[in-house]
């Protein structure tokens, strides 16, 4: 209802008003004082005023529809024939109805259905009507690249807060002195967790670069970055997921799973004496993603350390899915539940 009862609407009916007021002021004083007449053609302006606001408005809803989530210049290539038709409803179907209309209500030939005057009438719209979507498209090229700048600021800014929790001294120190003592009793499981370290340290540094991942690959991340957590937390930490295997291939930001996990170790589980249980929950409910990240521990201690994180996912989510995305943190009972909603 974009192009009927909002501003953007406001060029249609400017348009429409420009290109029927002239005809219909001139059939007006040419009927003099035929007061019959007159109304009729008031009220039959009336009517082809909000036709052609429908027709203008199929048009652009049409286009907009089939030129979803595509590029600029696949748009211009709809564009071309969108015009065709709006040309030929315009030119074949709009004003013979006008003049039929006319000529059968005042009983004399329509001079206005001429070809000269229905190719100044056709010129005046079209024109109109490739300038306005010029500058759409326009407007949307300037849009995409501002919401693009602002998309890989926040992706370098989430590789950042990521990396601080994975490559600085303490956490980098702590992993290889962990994998060190592991040697003397489990080569094999100390050379798996080093190869996970690599994978994990690589997945950070790679991921900044693209918008979007599959599920899958994420939890496969996720997992490697626990179990080199579990070398230190041993028995305090425990970890489950919970994921609905048609969600598996569904696209998120990159990342954005490992971070809540990061936080929920970090200012959660290392906070708690005995420990405590990480869940990740994933499945699609009502055309949604639906992720928690569920931890033992308060919510207080979790906001202390996350609030950053918190902001960047937040942001990250409403540029990627243009604020139909949402993400929450709150307590419930003994746990802090992180939930994120995306919308398929």
């Amino acid at each position: 209802m974009n192009y009927f009862f909002s501003k953007r609407a406001v060029p249609n009916y400017m348009v429409w008003l420009l290109t029927l007021l002239p005809d219909y002021v001139m059939k007006i004083i040419d009927l003099e004082k035929n007061k019959e007449l007159v109304n009729y053609l008031l009220f039959e302006s009336l009517i082809w005023f909000f036709v052609g606001i429908i027709l203008t408005a199929g048009i652009q809803i049409g286009l907009e529809k089939f030129t979803k989530n595509k590029s600029v210049k696949d748009k211009v290539v709809y564009l071309i024939p969108f015009m065709i038709i709006a040309s030929v409803l315009f030119n074949f179907i709009f004003w013979p109805i006008v003049d039929a209309l006319f000529e059968y209500f005042m009983n004399k030939v329509s001079y206005h259905g001429k070809f000269a005057t229905r190719i100044f009438n056709w010129l005046n719209w079209i024109i109109w009507f490739v300038c306005y979507t010029a500058f759409n498209l326009y407007h949307e090229v300037k849009e995409t690249k501002l919401k693009n700048a602002e998309l890989d600021a926040t992706l370098k800014e989430s590789q950042l807060n990521t990396l601080k929790g994975q490559i600085n001294p303490h956490f980098m120190f702590n992993s290889l002195n962990n994998i060190r003592g592991l040697m003397l009793e489990d080569v094999n499981k100390a050379r798996n967790m080093l190869t996970s370290l690599s994978e994990t340290l690589r997945y950070s540094l790679t991921q900044n670069n693209i918008d979007a991942i599959a599920l899958e690959d994420e939890l496969e991340m996720v997992e490697k970055y626990v179990d080199i957590s579990k070398i230190q937390f041993e028995n305090r930490l425990q970890f489950e997921l919970i994921v609905d295997e048609s969600s598996l291939s569904i696209q998120i930001p990159p990342m954005l799973i490992q971070m809540l996990v990061e936080n929920a170790i970090k200012h959660g589980i290392s906070n708690i004496k005995h420990g405590g249980k990480i869940s990740v929950i994933a499945k699609v409910v009502n055309n949604l993603l639906l992720i928690k990240v569920v931890n033992s521990g308060t919510l207080q201690s979790n906001k202390r350390g996350t609030q950053v994180g918190i902001q960047n996912i937040k942001k990250r989510l409403d540029l990627l899915y243009d604020k139909k995305a949402t993400f929450s943190l709150h307590q419930e009972e003994k746990n802090v539940v992180a939930t994120i909603q995306i919308p398929l």
